[in-house]
């Protein structure tokens, strides 16, 4: 393995349908401006309530990536 320098961002995303979806949302909507991720750490997992039924899943992630 070479010699990498890497940048951890820290942001919550979110999904009517699953936790899964969840972090692919964050990592997804990340890519869209951060180049070179290499990971996900999942940090927190919360479910948002709605007349007692789970309206969505909210996940906080840190994402790393390398830098140039």
């Amino acid at each position: 393995m070479s010699a990498h320098t890497y940048k951890k961002i820290e942001i919550v995303g979110s999904s009517a349908t699953s936790i899964e979806d969840a972090i692919n949302n964050a990592v997804a909507k990340a890519a869209e401006s951060v180049r070179n991720i290499r990971w996900v750490e999942v940090l927190e997992t919360r479910c948002h309530v709605e007349d007692q039924k789970v309206a969505y899943f909210q996940v906080s992630v840190k994402i790393g990536f390398t830098l140039d």
